[in-house]
């Protein structure tokens, strides 16, 4: 009962809300009458049959390159695979219908012949797991698909167009190894069969009418596929090789190196189009198979496919994401982990993804059987029962009818596949690297060998499909259009790849910090309030909230001058929806917050179905954009990844990624590293994603204390002696009211640029009675200050101390100046930490002519937050000495006593005052 439970685990919403549509559920009738007589009455037969499904896999020969001492056990009769052992003899005659998958021609068997075939399907060059697949109706769907693919054989043009391909990759490889011998390329010998792969995933994709290909994929055999199949000049990588950048002169771009490289294009296979987009791929091995799944699910966003789609359950999505992985990185990188645990979680699945694993049998120089725990790379593929598939590189036929397998099992039951593609690196990591040091027996059979590609080629040749002739052309072609590309590579002008199709009038911005309207008439503000917190008749809402949350809401909003945080959020979200934009909040816990503020999404006491406020406010607003509140698994790097994917490809949507603490960013350090802070600046991809990071000291200890604000300002482009101007890589806010909330999130969306925001996101302030704002301050006209003046009515001639400080130790200060009626220290919000507002700050010490100190305070330790950052801006641009108040510096964000956070507190706010 229990396995069906899980397996059937539904959604806070049985009907479906924006962004998630409930699968159906369909019951499986079973197997024929006629097909359970036939396994009944030949019930060893069967169990025989099903010890070859199930084992088969171990004695496979899909190693092209055996070479440990091991292997020769390994290929001692397995047992479960004796048919003696299941009461068979040798004389028997068997009718394999309604047993194996089988056309009528090929019955009886004998026992021999039925082994045989047995042999054939599961331990030959490729071989199928099914064992730990629960659903019947899958297993036998696949088992009976596997068995067919053994009836079909490649005509002699597909044969030929496979041989080429793979010739025209090995030629590439040998081209640029006498070219460019000091290149790092990264290149594909050893897993040329990688074509058949792509080749079949063309057709495929034509035959399914898909509408988008979404590729991740790693360095290796990037740029062989990139230029013998996806269209890119060769010209382009040889300049690249060659020294120059890969954008036009004035992009304001650092590029990157070739085999990161990406590709969007129009393929046209058999009469059907599609669009291809291989993302960008950092250095760190499976970053980008979450940014993948974004970018696939932003496509879907934007054809209202897939989860999108409302025209009826059983459409199956017309884009497919695409993941290729290392055989090393695959099991031993965790998001690989945290990937396939979204892979059917609302708001996150995108109703399936085909997996390659390039399995070179050695990682770096790390042998197979010291990078992992588990028999097979793939074996992590078991968590979510995705159906594997093992193939012998040698035999690229067989890869393209386990691609067509995998591709036909997505569309039908909306779930990943994995392949694993057993083949090896013919040199090193890279070219220049000698893998015989570390692993001399492996690369001794690996040079004794044909290549794949030649291997290929001499079954055709024996077939009587090519001759030496043949072969000999297809290279020499190659190598002569590579020849003339190369010449041609000093008068190839990179093309303009970006601002366009849906990022069409965007534009990179300049070196001013520009001002924007983002304030809304405070009658449809007003409206979209009201509406955040209607609930349809007969919703049972928890009482606490409906008197906490609703009751309070409404009052707010009917006064108008105390705004709190979470109203002026659901304002920000709500007048956006009404300008056409979607809005998708993800990460845990979010619906409700972590700080039990949002309740965007409530929850029926009886019912336990879901309703979000604003969807149906937009519903019967024409032309308004949808909200997507997406609560996410316990993971950061992958949920993180996936949003930057969905915000690179979707600029007309605001995407924001709330952390349920702040600190909880560092589990996504690589994601910030290498897309969101640097994608622009390599790579030319730009994203407005909206980082919420929950701040701010409150005595409970180091974890949750902070966001690492200073981690973030280190890794800004932003100037510490000429003022920031919009195109800093990151912008940064601590904002101390609502109502710059607000205006910052707005801002993101009206814009005719986008650009990462980190907010340094409220904990205490989101209930403090004094953080509030007036109707007034949300009005036409209004907009995010970068710097916010004293309200407090102070002389300016007689202040003599000027306190910059940022965020919620504000509230702290201007509290404990009131108490102590301190009239000779005025405090300056610093609201936007990056761009550093200079001219604003100016502007402000130049109301207090008088004053001589100036002072940065601080409630985090000196080593941390934003004093090492303000400090020689501050002082190179503003002419003023800056003093420190704050924690000394620490080890650790907080201490864990009590007593002494107070301790420290109270010294940090007596230093800045007095």
């Amino acid at each position: 009962m229990l396995g069906r439970l899980l397996l059937s685990r539904g959604y806070h919403s049985t009907k479906g809300v924006f962004g998630h549509r409930p699968r159906p559920t369909t019951r499986y009738e079973g197997l024929a009458a006629a097909v359970l007589d036939k396994r009944n009455a030949n019930a060893n037969v069967y169990r025989w049959v099903e010890a070859y499904r199930n084992h088969g896999h171990r004695m496979a020969a899909i190693d092209p390159v055996k070479f440990h001492l091991a292997d020769e056990a390994a290929s001692e009769p397995l047992p479960e695979l004796q048919y003696a052992r299941y009461g068979l003899g040798a004389g028997d005659r068997i009718d394999p219908r309604g047993l194996l998958n089988v056309p009528a021609a090929q019955q009886p068997l004998s026992m021999a012949e039925l082994d045989a075939l047995l042999a054939r399907m599961y331990c030959g060059s490729c071989s199928i797991e099914l064992a730990f697949i629960e659903s019947e109706q899958e297993r036998e769907w696949l088992a009976g698909r596997y068995e067919q693919l053994f009836q079909h054989e490649l005509t002699v043009g597909e044969r030929r167009e496979l041989a080429e391909l793979m010739l025209k990759s090995q030629a590439f490889d040998q081209f640029l190894a006498v070219k460019f011998p000091t290149v790092k390329r990264y290149g594909g010998e050893g897993a040329e069969s990688m074509m058949a792969f792509y080749w079949e995933l063309f057709r495929s994709a034509g035959e399914h009418e898909l509408r988008n290909v979404v590729i991740g994929m790693p360095h290796r055999g990037k740029l062989n596929v990139l230029t013998t199949m996806f269209g890119t000049r060769p010209a382009k990588i040889f300049k690249k090789f060659k020294g120059h950048p890969e954008f036009p002169a004035d992009a304001q771009a650092m590029c990157d190196i070739a085999s990161h490289f990406h590709t969007s294009t129009d393929i046209t296979v058999g009469g059907k189009t599609f669009h291809l987009n291989m993302l960008h791929n950092p250095s760190h091995l499976e970053a980008v198979n979450p940014v993948s799944m974004g970018k696939a699910r932003a496509k879907q966003l934007a054809l209202a496919d897939g989860p999108y789609d409302t025209s009826g359950p059983d459409r199956r999505s017309k884009v497919l994401n695409v993941q290729v992985h290392g055989d090393a990185a695959f099991p031993g990188q965790g998001i690989n982990q945290e990937c396939l645990m979204m892979a059917a979680v609302p708001h996150y699945e995108v109703e399936g993804t085909v997996h390659l694993i390039v399995n070179n049998q050695v990682g770096f120089t790390t042998p197979a059987e010291r990078g992992r725990s588990t028999r097979y790379v793939s074996d992590l593929a078991k968590a979510i029962m995705a159906p594997v598939v093992h193939v012998n590189g040698d035999d690229p036929e067989a890869l393209a009818g386990v691609t067509q397998l995998a591709i036909e099992y997505r569309q039908k039951f909306g779930k990943d596949f994995f392949i694993d593609l057993n083949c090896y690196r013919r040199w090193g990591h890279n070219e220049l690297d000698d893998p015989t040091v570390t692993n001399p027996l492996l690369y001794r059979v690996i040079h004794g060998r044909p290549s794949i590609p030649d291997r290929y080629a001499g079954r055709l040749i024996e077939a009587g499909v090519f001759d030496q002739q043949d072969v000999d052309a297809v290279s020499n072609s190659h190598r002569n259009y590579l020849t003339a590309e190369l010449a041609a590579c000093e008068q190839y002008e990179p093309e303009r790849s970006y601002f366009g199709g849906q990022w069409t009038g965007l534009q990179q911005p300049g070196d001013e910090v520009t001002v924007w309207n983002t304030g809304v008439d405070y009658r449809l503000l007003s409206h979209i309030g009201q509406e955040s917190v209607r609930l349809p008749e007969g919703f049972n809402v928890h009482p606490h909230l409906q008197k906490t949350h609703i009751d309070a809401r409404r009052k707010r909003i009917a006064e108008g001058q105390r705004i709190d945080w979470a109203t002026a959020e659901a304002l920000a979200i709500g007048s956006l929806m009404y300008q056409g934009f979607n809005v998708r909040l993800s990460g845990e816990d979010v619906g409700r917050g972590t700080f039990a503020q949002r309740h965007a999404m409530l929850v029926d006491q009886q019912t336990n179905e879901i309703f979000i406020p604003l969807n149906a406010m937009a519903a019967a607003t024409p032309n308004a954009g949808r909200f997507e509140l997406a609560n996410s698994i316990l993971s950061e790097e992958a949920v993180l990844g996936f949003e930057y994917g969905m915000a690179i490809d979707s600029p007309n949507s605001l995407v924001l990624w709330e952390a349920q603490f702040g600190d909880f960013f560092n589990g996504a350090q690589i994601i910030i590293d290498t897309f969101l802070v640097s994608g622009e600046t390599k790579w030319m991809v730009c994203n407005g994603l909206v980082m919420l990071l929950p701040h701010g000291y409150d005595g409970a200890a180091s974890e949750h204390s902070s966001c690492r604000v200073e981690r973030f300002l280190q890794m800004t482009d932003s100037r510490e002696t000429s003022p920031d101007g919009d195109a800093v890589n990151l912008q940064i806010i601590n904002p101390s009211t609502p109502a710059q909330y607000f205006h910052a999130l707005r801002r993101q969306q009206i814009r005719n640029f986008r650009k990462p925001l980190l907010v340094v996101a409220p904990k205490t302030l989101l209930r403090l009675s004094d953080c509030v704002s007036p109707h007034t301050d949300f009005a036409p006209g209004t907009h995010f200050q970068p710097v916010l003046p004293d309200p407090a009515p102070l002389d300016p001639k007689r202040v003599r101390r000027v306190v910059l400080c940022s965020g919620k130790h504000y509230y702290t200060l201007a509290s404990e100046r009131q108490a102590r009626q301190v009239t000779d220290v005025a405090l300056v919000r610093v609201e936007s930490l990056c761009p550093f507002p200079v001219q604003a700050i100016r502007d402000e010490l130049a109301k207090y002519a008088n004053a001589r100190e100036f002072v940065w305070s601080q409630e985090e330790h000196r080593n941390m937050g934003a004093w090492t950052f303000v400090q020689p801006r501050f002082e190179n641009m503003c002419e003023r000495r800056i003093q420190y108040r704050g924690r000394p510096e620490g080890a650790t964000v907080a201490v864990g006593v009590s007593k002494w956070h107070v301790r420290e507190a109270e010294d940090v706010i007596k230093t800045t005052l007095y």
